[in-house]
């Protein structure tokens, strides 16, 4: 190797170990980790609300065979599953605040219809001794409250990831790439869906 060849690629080199270093002293590399943290909670936060989705179908069917007159609180719970499972996740959703607010808002309604539902059930003590009925009250707590799990780590990771858009000097580098801040789930929606509806009635 000649003396040129060797001093072109030691420039390169040289090149290379600066740009990485800038990149990773502006905090793009740290865009990259958080992003992808970002978008792996959000899918946990996803699975699980499918999760609950698939429930109702089942917990519908049971609830009407004991209490098929309840028309319009099963028909809500029906109608609400439609507009959630209907709302298309897309990782625009992530970047959209009103987007956000509406996955928010459908979400918020199928957990009140589902709310209501329970709350009818406890007038029908045959319901209540179902066993396939016990069976989904007990996979429906244990969702909803892996739903509120699955959302608090979603709230740190965005919370995180929008420190890093923020503060200086990576906002810098946010501006530069179009990073922007991501919505998060509201105070009033954490009171609203948080909550697992009451579905316990061994007690």
């Amino acid at each position: 190797m000649t003396s040129s060849v060797f001093s072109r690629w030691t420039r390169l080199l040289a090149a290379a170990t600066l740009a990485s270093s800038l990149l990773s002293g502006c905090g793009y590399n740290d865009f990259q980790t958080k992003d992808e943290a970002t978008k792996a909670s959000w899918g946990e936060v996803v699975n699980q609300y499918q999760r609950r989705a698939d429930l109702i179908p089942n917990l519908v069917n049971t609830v009407k065979g004991y209490a098929s007159h309840e028309r319009e609180t099963l028909e809500a719970v029906t109608r609400a599953r439609a507009a959630a499972t209907s709302f298309q996740i897309t990782p625009e959703v992530l970047n959209n605040p009103e987007a956000f607010k509406k996955f928010q808002a459908v979400q918020g309604e199928l957990s009140g219809a589902l709310s209501r539902l329970m709350v009818v059930s406890e007038k029908y003590p045959e319901l209540k001794a179902d066993t396939s009925f016990r069976d989904l009250q007990s996979q429906l707590e244990g969702t909803e409250n892996r739903i509120t799990v699955a959302r608090q780590r979603y709230i740190a990771s965005v919370q995180d990831y929008n420190v890093t858009v923020r503060k200086f000097p990576t906002n810098l580098t946010a501006m530069m790439f179009g990073y922007e801040a991501r919505p998060s789930f509201t105070v009033e929606n954490e009171k609203a869906i948080s909550t697992a509806p009451t579905v316990n009635f061994g007690k």
